[in-house]
């Protein structure tokens, strides 16, 4: 997002700045018809891409680099410790 503008982008059709507002009434009306209740917002599907690649193996970096991240540090404040994970299973047998 642009902090000069406040536009993400623009629309396919009309080139109508595209606001945070819009692409948060898009992911409301997205979650709405998905049936997925509660709370749905652009950073919750961010957050959810970055755990979910990240538990999929995704490399940290190219995760960084999908979101913008400049810091590392941010990125990996995605990554959960789970109660069966271990760092030992990684270690050769």
């Amino acid at each position: 997002m642009s902090r000069d503008t406040d536009t993400v982008g623009e629309f396919p059709k009309g080139g109508q700045p595209l606001k945070d507002r819009h692409i948060r009434l898009l992911v409301a009306a997205a979650a709405l018809k998905a049936g997925i209740q509660g709370k749905v917002s652009p950073h919750w599907l961010r957050h959810s891409h970055a755990s979910h690649s990240l538990d999929r193996g995704a490399p940290v970096q190219l995760v960084q680099q999908t979101l913008g991240h400049t810091s590392l540090h941010t990125t990996s404040r995605y990554a959960h410790a789970k109660p069966s994970d271990s760092s030992g299973l990684y270690l050769p047998e």
